[in-house]
């Protein structure tokens, strides 16, 4: 109903230009002003119509399309991935890998880092990773990195006195610290936006490693009954990229 008194605001604003003919260019370039205005006015984001429009989209379009995958939907789930990714809005799993509902269990975070087993400090992730391995039986673990990751780039700015920090970030990207060493180590003579796309890359092999660290998924690559894998997203270039971990390739393998 806004849009509607909107725009015909518009239409009556106009309608008096032409017939108005007689007003001042003073006038006439208010007229114009305001015509602006209103018309920068109706392109305002409204979130709840973002929402319930793109609900509607998938009620109808994908939903109601799909019956036969949504009645088996509704007996439980079974996964055949765990997927960790970024919580960057430009990386979204569903779309970059085409992932339909049920397809793969998903945990978004800053710079797509999986900690090590510890139950007190990260034990949302650890639950996480339980559920799905125990309990849904997941075979994959996909961990990705993705290109302009700014935890990553913040990563890589931490302090070299280690310092403890009191925000949430710094604090939980330094994980990815083993990752930083490598890629100064290695890659010391190149540009921060270099050493930033490498850190991207071999972050991705720290939460590999990480994971070996939870007994139930050592227990999987035992005895076959899950594969890890690394991947990692380039939208600047429209590439992806995709490499299997192995016990031999400890501690961290190379991208």
């Amino acid at each position: 109903m806004a849009n509607k008194s909107y725009e015909e605001a518009i239409v009556a604003l106009q309608n008096l230009i032409s017939e108005k003919r007689e007003l001042g260019p003073v006038a006439a370039e208010r007229i114009d002003q305001i015509i602006a205005e209103l018309q920068t006015s109706c392109k305002i984001f409204d979130p709840i119509h973002r929402i319930k429009s793109g609900f509607m989209y998938f009620k109808t379009e994908i939903y109601d399309k799909n019956p036969e995958l949504f009645e088996e939907l509704k007996k439980g789930q079974e996964p055949k991935f765990l997927v960790f990714a970024c919580s960057d809005s430009r990386v979204s799993p569903s779309h970059v890998l085409n992932f339909q509902p049920g397809e793969a269990f998903m945990v978004r975070n800053i710079a797509n880092m999986v900690p090590p087993y510890d139950k007190i400090r990260y034990s949302g992730v650890g639950a996480a990773i339980e559920y799905a391995v125990l309990h849904l039986k997941v075979e994959n673990i996909v961990v990705i990195g993705h290109s302009a990751c700014g935890g990553i780039k913040g990563l890589m700015q931490l302090p070299e006195d280690g310092s403890e920090s009191t925000e949430f970030i710094e604090n939980w990207v330094k994980i990815g610290l083993p990752a930083k060493a490598k890629v100064l180590a290695e890659h010391a003579d190149k540009t921060f936006e270099e050493q930033c796309k490498y850190c991207e890359k071999e972050a991705v092999n720290v939460s590999l490693a990480n994971l070996l660290t939870y007994p139930f998924v050592r227990d999987g690559l035992v005895n076959k009954t899950l594969a890890l894998m690394g991947g990692y997203y380039d939208f600047i270039k429209g590439e992806f990229k995709l490499w299997e971990f192995h016990f031999s390739l400890l501690p961290l393998c190379s991208v």
